[in-house]
Formats: C-alpha cells, sequence, structure tokens
C-alpha cells in the first residue's frame, strides 16, 4: 500500500519507469525474495514499525488519539523518532488512496533515516516503509480509525511497486518526479525517472510542493500542466522560491503547511543510499548461500561484489552529484534538527552539516555510515567498502571520478569518521591504511 503513496515509482502503475541512460546492472536485476538466503516474507521483522508493534501488543507502549483530524499522526510520529520538521507535501494521484490526492489535498510525507510514514487527510490508514537492515524495507498501515487496540499490519504486497529497477532489485524507497495535470493525474507515463542526488534541479519534485528558496535554479515543484494538448508542459508562473503554501489548500489536518526543500534532497540521497546497502547485502548472502549449498552460481560473483562496493562508494562520495549553482535555503527547522542529530567530532563538525551553496553537505560522505543497514553488510562486503573509502579519503586513490574532493575535504572526512564511528578497522587510524 505505502507502494504508490510517496509518489516514488513516477507513475501510478506497478513498476517504475526510468530512462535508458539509468539503468544499470542493479537497475536490470531482481533478487528473488523467496531465496533461502532471504526469505523475505517469512523472517520476523526487526524495523522501527515492527518492535513498536511488539510493545503495543505487549501493553508496553500505547498510541494517543487526537480529534483535531491529526489522529494517531503525532502520536506515531513520536514512537518512531521521527520529526514533524520533516514534512514534504506531494500533490500527484500516485497511490492507492488516489481519488482523496489532488492539489488541494496533498499527502504528507515524515521521515527518519530508517523509517517513513505517510498521512491522507480523509484517508483510510496511515502508510509506513521501515528498513530492516537485513531484509530492506518492510510495508505497513495503520488504520486512522480511534481503536482501544491499534495495530500495524504488514503489507507485503506494496513490493508490486517497491521491489524493482527503481529500488535496485530489493525491497525499497525510492523518489520520482512527475509531469501531474491540474488535478494531480500524472501526465506522461513515458519519462521521468527516480530521482536522487545525481538528478539536475531542474528535473526534479514534479507533482510535490516545494517551500524554500532555489535562487535561479528552477525546479518542478508546485507546477501543473494547464494545457490538455501539451500535458508535458508545466505551468511554471509563481511556482519558484516559495516561503508558504498558505494560498495552496485548507492546512487543517495538517502538522504543517510546509514541505522543506532540504528535506527533500536529503530524502533523494537516503533512499538510492540505503537501496545500495541493502543491495550488497542480499547479493553477498545469496553468492555465500548457493557457494555453501554447491547451487549453480554466477560465474562473476566476484565482479558482482565489486561493481556493488563501487557503486556504494561513490555514491557515498556524491560522486556525480548535481551541482547547485545558486545557495539554497529551507523554511522549516530541519535545516537545524537534522545536523543536531550528529554525532560530531571534537572540532564540532559532523557528516550532517549541510553546505547547500555548491553541493549538499559540508563534509561530502554519506551519513549513512552511521546506519544499521550499513552496519550490518556481511563482513566481506562492508570490509571492501571500509577500504575503498579509506584508499579514497587518504588519498591513495587519485581517480578522476573523485576529483571534486579536495584534500582538505579528505582530511576533514577521514578526521571526522575516525572520530565518530565505531568499530572501523585498525588502518583507519594508522597512516599506511594495510
Amino acid at each position: 500500500m505505502f507502494a504508490r503513496f510517496l509518489a516514488l515509482a513516477s507513475i501510478p502503475t506497478t513498476v517504475a519507469v526510468l530512462l535508458a541512460s539509468d539503468i544499470g546492472p542493479l537497475e536490470s536485476s531482481i533478487v528473488p525474495i523467496d531465496h533461502p538466503a532471504i526469505r523475505y516474507a517469512e523472517v520476523p521483522a526487526d524495523d522501527p514499525v515492527a518492535r513498536l508493534n511488539r510493545q503495543l501488543e505487549s501493553g508496553t507502549n500505547t498510541l494517543a488519539y487526537r480529534s483535531d483530524g491529526l489522529g494517531y499522526l503525532p502520536s506515531v510520529l513520536e514512537k518512531l523518532g521521527v520529526n514533524p520538521d520533516s514534512q514534504m507535501l506531494v500533490f500527484s494521484k500516485t497511490s492507492f488512496q488516489a481519488v482523496r490526492i489532488s492539489p488541494r489535498n496533498p499527502r504528507a510525507i515524515f521521515f527518519s533515516d530508517d523509517v517513513m510514514v505517510g498521512s491522507v487527510r480523509g484517508g483510510d490508514v496511515l502508510e509506513f516503509a521501515a528498513v530492516d537492515s537485513r531484509q530492506g524495507a518492510i510495508f505497513y498501515s495503520l488504520d486512522v480509525q480511534k481503536t482501544d487496540q491499534p495495530r500495524f499490519i504488514r503489507r507485503d504486497s506494496c513490493l508490486q511497486c517497491h521491489q524493482g529497477p527503481a529500488s535496485l532489485g530489493v525491497p525499497g524507497i525510492m523518489v520520482g518526479s512527475v509531469n501531474p495535470d491540474a488535478s494531480g493525474m500524472p501526465a506522461s507515463r513515458t519519462h521521468n525517472p527516480t530521482t536522487d542526488q545525481r538528478t539536475q534541479i531542474q528535473e526534479r519534485w514534479g507533482g510535490w510542493y516545494v517551500t524554500g528558496l532555489t535562487g535561479g535554479m528552477n525546479h518542478k515543484g508546485n507546477a501543473v500542466a494547464i494545457d490538455s494538448a501539451h500535458p508535458d508542459v508545466l505551468d511554471m508562473r509563481a511556482s519558484q522560491n516559495l516561503i508558504s503554501l498558505a494560498k495552496k489548500f485548507d492546512p487543517a489536518g495538517f502538522m504543517s503547511q510546509t514541505s522543506d526543500i532540504i528535506a527533500l534532497m536529503t530524502l533523494e540521497h537516503q533512499t538510492r543510499m540505503t537501496n545500495l546497502l541493502l543491495r550488497a547485502g542480499w547479493d553477498a548472502r545469496v553468492a555465500e548461500y548457493d557457494a555453501a549449498h554447491g547451487k549453480p552460481g554466477d560465474d562473476n560473483v566476484n565482479a558482482r561484489m565489486a561493481a556493488d562496493v563501487e557503486e556504494i562508494v561513490d555514491y557515498m562520495l556524491f560522486v556525480k552529484e548535481a551541482r547547485l549553482y545558486d545557495q539554497i535555503e529551507g523554511v522549516s527547522t530541519f535545516s537545524r534538527t537534522f545536523p543536531e542529530r550528529g554525532p560530531r567530532d571534537k572540532q564540532g563538525r559532523s557528516l550532517r552539516d549541510f553546505d547547500m551553496e555548491k553541493r549538499m553537505f559540508r563534509y561530502p560522505l554519506s551519513y549513512m555510515i552511521y546506519s544499521a543497514a550499513f552496519d550490518a553488510m556481511p563482513d566481506p562486503v562492508r570490509e571492501r567498502v571500509y577500504q575503498r573509502l579509506y584508499d579514497v579519503l587518504s588519498g591513495k586513490d587519485k581517480s578522476e571520478k573523485f576529483s571534486r574532493l579536495s584534500a582538505d575535504d579528505r582530511s576533514n572526512i577521514l578526521e571526522i569518521v575516525r572520530e565518530t564511528k565505531p568499530d572501523l578497522p585498525p588502518y583507519w587510524r594508522t597512516s599506511s591504511g594495510r
């Protein structure tokens, strides 16, 4: 059910559409969820929603219900540790609750490092996508009606959208961009790929509300196609540099009227980063199981593992990140509260510190290095990622693709990680790196 909730698949069908240039080895293959090394539907989930659900069932936790139209939403956000200022609003009809969604009634989306929460005003359920560090994204719903025993219901049917090319072949989350008409209906089924940090700003956020300042950089947010003869042409008038959505919809039933641009950019980075970590873990576990049980395996297992590692390292270090040509400013407190999560080194530096003038982050190494999904990668894969990262940050690897990392960038990142990431390989604390 969450499958089409986030407008993540770019179109309201069961398979995400990507441009040909976006198709790579990871996008073109699907890992079977019923493989003995995975057993996605059989292994009990261990994710934030599953843990909260167990607490509800045991009576050690409860959810509060508000009668102001927000229902369980504020309590759920608090219990899951999701900050309300991460709110983003999407008005395209790319959800199974599409009949209730429009520019006058957008969906609200909130997120943390490992869980996403969605709410449709007037909808039947709240929707959730939570990251199990081994199994991938697990999907749930919670009935919006008040009950003495609220419970989250797992919805594996969401995999019809959320395990495909856009999620790198494992259960995952994606962000997309559509060309909506005035009702929010996507106008095109043939383009608008999944978006992430590599996507140029001008191609992002079609079908989303966007609050924040981008200077002279235009995006596709806040705009609709008004000419049925040209459904792919958005009316961009008064769509840029909005600091308020006060005239767009009735605020009743929403936590706020912001759809913060920096939160959107952070989610875009995080979704693909998480999918990459999960895919590498699945590939390694499948290969190990097949080898141990004498099953015919892929003759190119080592090459595939190496490719997984390179994809992770490149993305973690923001290779091919879209350049910013003007300063970006958010309008919610997200720009302040997200960096406050840390961790910070002795000089007060954090991988969560934003730049937003020339690039997203001041110290361009993904904060997802602290995630459970990173730590849960099988040891051989994680160790290879550590080694490749160290080779780049220490200056041993000076490949052209890492040329945007200055000597100061590499040194600063290396120092931050040394002080803030537990259980680093010993060579990270030496000069030789071996």
